[in-house]
């Protein structure tokens, strides 16, 4: 599994989300360096670890990333919060916090929980991959970029970044799917040990701004922050805002920590 390092200071790890790689970060990453080590994870099969084969498996995942990553903040957008929720959940004593940009613990939406998509969403995507791989991928870029107000402007930003490293493999997509169809973990965010903050775009299609609430709700010691203009990727079009709050975050938990 391949792992970006770069920066100085505080240990921060980040996951990008489904289809997607680390290098999605860049407009963040940018502006964090200066202040953090930053580890950027590409998960089994995206990006440069396209031909990694290890199973999307949350908490086998998870420990491979706290043993190679320990005493780290993890930051998770997307599906790639399923990863640093399941870190920090397992690992409360090598993991100093949590971020989690819009990622909520359930994607979908039942009758207890309103704050998610339709549980057709993501089959009918897993259905459309084999039938037109890449216009499925596009179609999926475009509905994370939908209620941002440089809506095309990070369309076509998403399109260039998100193939700069090839594109992922359809097995690691499906596994992907399954997760964000399936994985509920809001029974246990009562349990979780590490301080949280939860970053949503009000205007986001796929995550509806009333979940990171909702969750940061469940959790101890747990903010939410939500974005007025921004969409599922807050950090591309609220940069300077999304990292206002990290800095924010992270210096709180750094006084948090025994000299």
């Amino acid at each position: 599994m391949y792992i970006e390092t770069r920066g100085q200071g505080p240990a921060l790890a980040m996951i990008h989300g489904w289809a997607m790689h680390g290098g999605l970060f860049a407009p963040l990453a940018d502006r964090l360096a200066e202040r953090y080590t930053l580890h950027l994870v590409d998960l089994p099969g995206h990006g440069n670890s396209r031909d990694d084969t290890t199973p999307l498996q949350p908490q086998a995942l998870s420990a491979q990333l706290v043993e190679r990553v320990p005493d780290a903040v993890w930051l998770g957008w997307s599906l790639g919060g399923q990863f640093a929720l399941r870190a920090a959940l397992d690992f409360p004593r090598r993991v100093r916090g949590l971020i989690m940009i819009a990622s909520s613990p359930r994607f979908v939406a039942d009758n207890g929980w309103p704050h998610g998509v339709t549980p057709q969403l993501f089959r009918d995507f897993g259905d459309a991959l084999s039938r037109d791989f890449r216009g499925t991928l596009e179609g999926f870029l475009a509905l994370e970029a939908l209620g941002s107000p440089h809506a095309q402007e990070e369309l076509r930003s998403l399109k260039v970044q998100a193939f700069e490293r090839g594109e992922p493999a359809e097995r690691a997509l499906q596994e992907g799917l399954a997760l964000l169809d399936g994985l509920d973990l809001r029974a246990e965010l009562p349990q979780l040990q590490v301080p949280s903050l939860w970053i949503s775009g009000r205007r986001d299609r796929l995550v509806p701004a009333g979940a990171m609430p909702a969750a940061a709700a469940l959790a101890p010691n747990a903010r939410s922050v939500v974005i007025a203009h921004a969409g599922h990727a807050p950090f591309l079009g609220a940069t300077d805002q999304v990292a206002k709050e990290i800095d924010a975050f992270m210096a709180d938990e750094a006084a948090q920590v025994p000299a």
